[in-house]
């Protein structure tokens, strides 16, 4: 079908992304029940479990991250360059055709077209913000349900945003998305897939920097 061949890349990466979030859904509500289980303390049912401060932290700090590296890799390949990747422009021609705002834009709307000309990252930008507070708020909700258990004062929102726990949340997947997508950039030079528009032309040479 023709339209299965037009949206196949999004329609296998929905599918894949909602297999493996049903994966979550089920293997965190089981290890939530095992622990709670090793602490004779009662399980919880699965639609408890996905709207729980553990689960929800767990999701948004995953989604914080990946937008995060792709709002970077958006707005840092606008600007900075590596000769010979696929995934920069050249060093020695980094314009591009038809990268300008047609007159009308300039002339009638700048700001509109401005942010046009920017939304892509823009976009990504406040989904990794709408992410950061949903982590926060919900990592917040988790740590206090903890300390309820133990007997221990709740903390408040602000109090939270400076709690180690929080950003070693955050920090432990940021890092690994810049490491793989500088990975990418760096292999993208040497390395090649036959057919991806993310790979350099299977003869190309080295130094030739783009992917067209």
């Amino acid at each position: 079908m023709k339209f299965l061949r037009d949206n196949g890349l999004t329609l296998a990466l929905m599918a894949a992304f909602l297999f493996s979030l049903v994966g979550m859904m089920l293997a965190g509500w089981a290890d939530e029940n095992a622990e709670l289980v090793q602490h004779s303390r009662p399980q919880i049912g699965f639609s408890a479990y996905i709207v729980s401060g553990s689960f929800l932290s767990a999701l948004f700090e995953n989604w914080e991250s990946e937008f995060l590296q792709m709002a970077a890799y958006v707005i840092l390949t606008a600007y900075l360059l590596q000769r010979g990747s696929a995934e920069s422009n050249d060093p020695d021609d980094p314009g591009r055709e038809r990268d300008e705002l047609p007159k009308h834009w300039r002339r009638r709307a700048p700001l509109l077209g401005w942010l046009y000309a920017h939304s892509l990252g823009i976009a990504l930008t406040l989904l990794f913000i709408l992410c950061f507070v949903a982590h926060w708020l919900s990592s917040l909700a988790a740590a206090n349900q903890e300390a309820a258990t133990h007997g221990e004062p709740h903390l408040g929102a602000l109090q939270y945003l400076a709690d180690p726990r929080f950003w070693f949340e955050s920090f432990q997947n940021w890092q690994s998305e810049f490491l793989s997508t500088a990975v990418l950039v760096v292999l993208s030079i040497v390395l090649r897939f036959r057919g991806s528009p993310e790979s350099k032309p299977v003869a190309a040479p080295h130094s030739e920097t783009g992917a067209s």
